[in-house]
C-alpha cells in the first residue's frame, strides 16, 4: 500500500496528514511552528516541528515510524528554499514536493487545485495557477509595506478614521470610541503609540478588526467605508493574477479564506467585485492547507479524489 503526506508548516503551528492511494486519511498530528530556519534555533525548531507532528500522524494510523512515502508534499511558511534540505533529511520518500504555503492553500481551496486564492487573516495575499502550471501572486509584502485588506490593515484604517475625527479634519465616527475602549487609551492618538510598543504586536492589533465589522452593523458610515476599501484592495489583488495567468473570456474558479471574511459585509462586497467579471466564479475555499497539501500528493501520483472529500 502506498502512503502519501501532506505537510502544512506555519507560522504559529504545523499540520500533518498522511492518507493511503484509496484516498482515505489514516493519521493527523500537529506540532509546533517552522519558520524562519535562518535565525537562532529555526533549523531546530523546524526538525523537532516536523518530527513531532509526523510522529503523531504515524502514530494515530498504526504505522512504524520508519514507514516511506510515495510522495510527501509540504507547504512551508516563508517559503521552500532554506528547508528542503532539512525536510529531505527527516521525510523518506521517494518524490518529495516543498512548496510555499500559498500553493498548498490553493491546491485544496478550488475544486481541481487551479484558479485564484485570497487569504486575508493578519496579513494578505492573492495566489493563482493556471492549467498549465504557471503560477502568479499579488500582495503579500508585510504589514509594512502591504497586507491591503488584512485584518491588520483594516483596524489602520478604522485607527486613521479615529485620528482624522479627533483632530476636526474627518467625520464623526464609532470607531473612535470602541478603540479607545478596547486598548484602554485615552485618545486616539495614545492609541496610536501603543500600537508601536511591544505589548501590541500584530496579531493583536489585527484582533481589534471585528470591532470595525460590528461598528459598519451598527450602521456606521466610516466602518462600512473601511471595510469595502478592503474587499476592495482584495478584488484588485485578485484581477492581477487573473490578468498575468488567464485570458479575458476565460473561466477562473476564486476562493476565499481567512478571519477577514467572516464579516459579511467584506464577503459579500468582495464577492461582488470578483464576480463583475461574468467568467469568475467565487466562493469559499473548499478544504484547509494541509488537506491541499495532501490532495497534491494526490495529485503528484496521478490519484484522482472524489469531489467532496475532505476531513
Amino acid at each position: 500500500m502506498r502512503l502519501f503526506l501532506g505537510i502544512d508548516g506555519g507560522q504559529s503551528s504545523t499540520a500533518v496528514l498522511i492518507g493511503d492511494e484509496s484516498g482515505r486519511v489514516l493519521g493527523a498530528g500537529t506540532g509546533g511552528p517552522c519558520n524562519h530556519t535562518a535565525s537562532g534555533d529555526g533549523g531546530e525548531r523546524l526538525r523537532r516541528a516536523i518530527t513531532e507532528s509526523v510522529s503523531a500522524a504515524r502514530a494515530q494510523a498504526g504505522l512504524e515510524q520508519t514507514v516511506r512515502f510515495a510522495v510527501a508534499c509540504c507547504g512551508m511558511s516563508g517559503g521552500p528554499d532554506d528547508k528542503r534540505a532539512i525536510l529531505e533529511e527527516l521525510l523518506p520518500a521517494d518524490r518529495l514536493i516543498v512548496a510555499n504555503d500559498a500553493e498548498i492553500s490553493l491546491a485544496g481551496a478550488t475544486t481541481t487545485g487551479r484558479g485564484i486564492l485570497v487569504i486575508a487573516g493578519t496579513g494578505s495575499i492573492a495566489f493563482g495557477r493556471n492549467d498549465t502550471g504557471a503560477t502568479a501572486r499579488a500582495g503579500g509584502w508585510g504589514f509594512i509595506f502591504g497586507d491591503e485588506g488584512s485584518a491588520f490593515d483594516i483596524v489602520r484604517q478604522a485607527l486613521r478614521c479615529a485620528l482624522r475625527e479627533e483632530e476636526g479634519w474627518g467625520p464623526w465616527t464609532v470607531l473612535r470610541q470602541s478603540l479607545l475602549e478596547a486598548t484602554g487609551a485615552r485618545s486616539a492618538n495614545e492609541a496610536l503609540h501603543f500600537f508601536y510598543t511591544s505589548e501590541w504586536p500584530r496579531d493583536r492589533v489585527a484582533g481589534l478588526a471585528p470591532l470595525v465589522d460590528a461598528a459598519a452593523v451598527s450602521g456606521d458610515e466610516m466602518a462600512r467605508e473601511v471595510l469595502h476599501y478592503a474587499a476592495l484592495q482584495m478584488a484588485t489583488l485578485v484581477a492581477s493574477v487573473q490578468r498575468k495567468l488567464w485570458k479575458k473570456g476565460e473561466a477562473v474558479e476564486v476562493a476565499f479564506s481567512g478571519g477577514v471574511f467572516q464579516s459579511d459585509t467584506v464577503r459579500d462586497r468582495f464577492r461582488e467585485l470578483v464576480e463583475l467579471e461574468s467568467e469568475t466564479c467565487c466562493g469559499p475555499a473548499k478544504h484547509k492547507a494541509v488537506e491541499g497539501a495532501l490532495l497534491e500528493a494526490w495529485r503528484a501520483a496521478s490519484i484522482a479524489i472524489a469531489e467532496g472529500w475532505g476531513l
